[in-house]
């Protein structure tokens, strides 16, 4: 297992390198660096613009430009914001741990609930409980988040507040403005409706996705052996169903967790969240190159440890899969 996982953490050198030098370009070629810099600093003199080229790596040729870039990556040398000159680590910290709070919070209740509704529908197929399940979760993937973000700050605020006096859950940020300190509570108010609008996603997804692979396991012939020694029906579902029906749901796990550190891009933005959606898309849109490259290698390393992480649930799931 050591091994493997040496071997996997190897492999993800030149991924990382790879993938990064492919974003690099895209980047320059997308955004144009140079011109964003001068478009929001237009007195910039000559010196400064060279400055800012030599330390984001912006010469002419690519290749070169890319591993000037990674030195100064690596070392700590990251440039300042274009607007402003805001450092790059502090807002982006920021905002990754607003959304590992949002993505975690969403994916634990969203899995945790996909999974039951998926292994209850999964029980008895074709009745009335699997059509409930199995229509409510097609209405919860075929509604946009937009859409049910709208609906829910319409409930929630517009009309809590005419029928009651006081809207029941903020819309927007994660504390009230004026805010300093840690406060829990308020914390997990302004977090309920974007966690809730996460969440109907990942448990309409789960919900199909564990039915449809826990069938699958309930037909197959070692389950029929099992039964067939007399086993009881619940040791049976617990013990050799489930484990093996969540290989296949724990890849898809470790490719959504890995992808929610990348930002909630439309829910963030809907409910003014600020998070890694809401911080790529200020910076794209200015064409902040210095804030956008980090956030690209926060996003491929995080998919590359989740994956990580799926291939070594295999063997924890199914001692049969040798990684050896």
């Amino acid at each position: 297992m050591l091994r493997y996982i040496l071997r996997r953490l190897a492999w993800s050198v030149p991924t990382l390198l790879l993938v990064t030098f492919l974003v690099y370009i895209a980047l320059r070629v997308g955004t144009d660096p140079v011109e964003s810099y001068k478009r929001v600093n237009p007195r910039a003199s000559r010196a400064k613009i060279q400055q800012y080229i030599d330390i984001n790596g912006l010469d002419p040729n690519f290749v070169q430009g890319y591993f000037k870039w990674l030195k100064n990556f690596i070392t700590g040398e990251w440039a300042p914001s274009i607007k402003g000159r805001r450092e790059v680590w502090p807002a982006l910290k920021d905002a990754m741990a607003n959304t590992l709070r949002l993505g975690t919070a969403a994916t634990v209740v969203g899995i945790f609930f996909g999974l039951i509704a998926g292994v209850l529908a999964a029980l008895r197929p074709g009745g009335r409980r699997d059509v409930f399940i199995n229509t409510s979760a097609f209405v919860g993937i075929s509604i946009p988040p937009f859409i049910s973000a709208i609906l829910l700050q319409l409930l929630f605020a517009v009309y809590w507040q005419k029928w009651f006096g006081a809207s029941l859950f903020p819309t927007s940020g994660v504390y009230p403005a004026g805010h300093t300190g840690f406060d829990l509570f308020l914390m997990l108010k302004f977090m309920a409706l974007p966690t809730i609008i996460v969440a109907i996603q990942i448990i309409a997804t789960y919900s199909r996705y564990m039915r449809s692979s826990l069938l699958d396991v309930l037909n197959s012939d070692y389950m029929r052996t099992a039964r067939s020694k007399g086993i009881s029906e619940r040791r049976i579902l617990i013990k050799h169903g489930m484990r093996n029906a969540l290989i296949p749901v724990v890849t898809i796990a470790a490719l959504d967790v890995g992808s929610i550190v990348g930002g909630l891009i439309i829910t963030e933005n809907i409910f003014a969240y600020p998070g890694m959606g809401l911080y790529f898309l200020k910076s794209f849109g200015e064409g902040d190159f210095p804030l956008l490259m980090p956030w690209m290698v926060v996003i491929v390393a995080s998919i590359l440890l989740f994956n990580l992480i799926a291939d070594i649930s295999y063997a924890w799931l199914d001692p049969r899969i040798r990684l050896e």
